[in-house]
């Protein structure tokens, strides 16, 4: 169910995306001076941010990482101490 929220949140985002209702203007301005369809894609943006946060934190393939836990670390010079 969690994935099913997850890939229909990303659909809803894509389809966001494509920002043809503020094509045509630049009025109103935020804040004073920021044309309304740079502000739009500023908080698109990090709504996005948001977004790829959910997915990392709640649709990561963890299972896919359990053979890697088990192995040792390479070890490199600058780990060792040296430089």
């Amino acid at each position: 169910m969690r994935g099913l929220l997850l890939a229909l949140i990303v659909t809803v985002f894509l389809l966001l995306h494509q920002d043809c209702w503020f094509w045509r203007t630049a009025h109103p301005l935020v804040f004073g001076f920021l044309p309304i369809g740079i502000f739009y894609h500023a908080c698109y943006a990090i709504g996005a941010s948001l977004l790829m946060w959910l997915l990392v934190r709640f649709a990561w393939p963890s299972h896919l990482e359990k053979g890697t836990e088990k192995e040792e670390p390479v070890k490199t010079a600058r780990a060792e101490g040296h430089r």
